[in-house]
């Protein structure tokens, strides 16, 4: 439990990815098949999938569902949210959870230095190891209150 933790550490490397080039509903259909609410989009290079882009089922919904736009007819780069906010491997969980608080995001892609796609970290991940957290801490007081009762009956 003393163990820092870094964005690399609990970032999900098995990421689902769209590139600007896709049509929204083919970016749909791999959300859809990957159980996911969100794609990082990326245009690939010789160094690895660079980050240009977030497109959130949200980004689907009011930019094109809810306007009756034809997803079909729309590329990804036309909803996509540009201007992305990354997280480093190196960061800490306190860093990543202050980023997400103060943007107002669930999720980060996590990058190398050169904007090169490591994975992906969310707020469940993050609330998934925190709740194991305190059940450690939990267990440390049952235990702590158990050794009082047999010390002192």
């Amino acid at each position: 439990m003393t163990e820092k933790l870094t964005a690399g550490d609990l970032c999900n490397r098995i990421v689902a990815f769209a590139t600007r080039d896709m049509t929204v509903e083919q970016a749909a259909q791999l959300m859809r098949e990957h159980h996911v609410g969100c794609l990082v989009v990326a245009d690939d290079a010789p160094e690895g999938r660079l980050v240009v882009g977030m497109l959130t089922d949200r980004d689907i919904v009011t930019g094109a569902v809810a306007l009756s736009l034809d997803p079909a007819r729309l590329s990804v780069e036309n909803l996509m949210t540009a201007e992305v906010i990354t997280a480093g491997e190196g960061d800490s969980m306190e860093d990543l959870l202050t980023r997400m608080r103060r943007k107002g995001l669930r999720r980060l892609p996590v990058t190398t230095p050169q904007g090169v796609l490591v994975g992906l970290v969310t707020l469940d991940d993050l609330l998934a190891v925190m709740a194991g957290q305190l059940k450690a801490l939990a267990a440390a007081i049952e235990i702590e209150q158990l050794r009082e009762r047999q010390l002192r009956p």
